[in-house]
């Protein structure tokens, strides 16, 4: 694993805009950053692969076990949405696609440091903007990457009959940006798409259904929007009777959950690929991440590292954390990399990678492009 400095392609803004990527720079600084990449060889990438693959495999069985052992209170699941997520998990209703965090130096086993399972984010960047930078720079390279084929495949694989609505928060240009670009794959997948806002859903009170803005129910919708949002606002308490399906599926808030690495440390304590972790603050004296259960962008994670404690502000404070020892992210020039490993239908499917130059990853770290050969 290598950082490599390089100069961008010339006009690289209008390439990636004709791409699809509207969102390249965020508050005057680049977000999409072609100064740098990341060369890895084979055997680093079937590392990654396979970790991904091993630790899907032991989140779905913390999954079960959550559900077995009546676990939900110690994840703060709200008892109206234990139904929601029981029912979609016996039902196994299927999973469109997940974002692991891994820390990664190129020497020891990939670190899990979180699933971001219900809602992730810079899919397009991972899946098609880096793609064209390799075919432009690297063509005789190959790249970790076949996130948009499996997407397509994803969805013939689960069988849509009905019209997908596709729905994110308005005024939210990346956002927009990954919801677009997933209803790309969709359509490409042969299924009829429609787009509208979460704000502009509506909900009929005698059929007891909701609707679009033609009135047309909804019956399947993908929705951009976090779970545990929905379940705690006034018109997803009706999604218990209303006849609409979501992916991801109500069973994803198990897996977005934080502590559920303080689960999985339980059940695998020890294992290679993940860190200690916990609900009590005891066994951690020095070097750890709290973090809260649900949050997003690295949002109020604090880091205690050699005496020092650096936080990240968000509006995610005030609740309940789980902890985590701190992992070895490697520096690069000033530059730490975090790992966003893809899952597609429930196998890996292709990285990208954020850097910053602190160790908590947030909504202004840069996304880095990576080959190997």
């Amino acid at each position: 694993m290598q950082r490599i400095s390089r100069p961008p392609r010339i006009n690289w803004q209008q390439s990636v805009e004709s791409q699809g990527m509207a969102y390249h720079t965020i508050d005057d600084e680049p977000y999409w950053d072609e100064t740098a990449c990341y060369r890895f060889d084979g055997a680093e990438i079937d590392l990654l692969e396979d970790a991904t693959n091993e630790l899907q495999e032991r989140c779905i069985e913390a999954a079960q076990h959550v559900i077995d052992k009546d676990l939900f209170d110690k994840l703060q699941i709200p008892p109206h949405a234990v139904p929601l997520i029981v029912d979609s998990w016996e039902r196994d209703e299927p999973s469109l696609y997940g974002r692991f965090d891994l820390a990664y130096d190129g020497h020891t086993p990939p670190k899990l440091l979180e699933y971001n399972a219900d809602t992730p984010t810079s899919l397009l960047e991972a899946s098609v903007i880096q793609w064209f930078w390799l075919k432009d720079l690297y063509p005789d390279a190959d790249q970790f990457n076949s996130i948009h084929e499996r997407l397509i495949e994803a969805w013939k694989g689960m069988r849509i009959g009905s019209t997908v609505h596709f729905s994110c928060v308005a005024d939210a240009p990346e956002d927009f940006g990954n919801l677009e670009y997933l209803r790309d794959t969709a359509i490409q997948a042969g299924l009829t798409t429609s787009q509208l806002f979460m704000n502009d859903i509506g909900f009929e009170e005698v059929a007891g259904r909701f609707v679009d803005l033609e009135d047309r129910p909804i019956d399947l919708m993908f929705k951009l929007y976090p779970w545990e949002w929905l379940v705690n606002e006034y018109f997803g308490r009706k999604l218990a009777t209303a006849r609409m399906r979501l992916i991801e599926p109500a069973w994803k808030m198990l897996l977005s959950n934080k502590g559920l690495l303080a689960i999985m440390w339980e059940l695998f304590e020890g294992h290679e690929n993940l860190l200690r972790a916990g609900f009590e603050a005891g066994p951690f004296r020095d070097n750890y991440v709290t973090k809260p259960l649900l949050s997003r962008e690295g949002e109020n994670v604090t880091v205690h590292r050699n005496g020092q404690v650096h936080e990240v502000e968000g509006s995610y404070g005030g609740k309940a954390p789980v902890y985590q020892q701190l992992a070895q992210i490697p520096c690069f020039d000033g530059n730490y990399p975090v790992i966003g490993s893809w899952i597609v239908a429930g196998e890996s499917a292709g990285i990208g990678i954020r850097e910053d130059r602190q160790l908590v990853t947030t909504n202004a770290s840069r996304f880095v492009p990576h080959y190997f050969n």
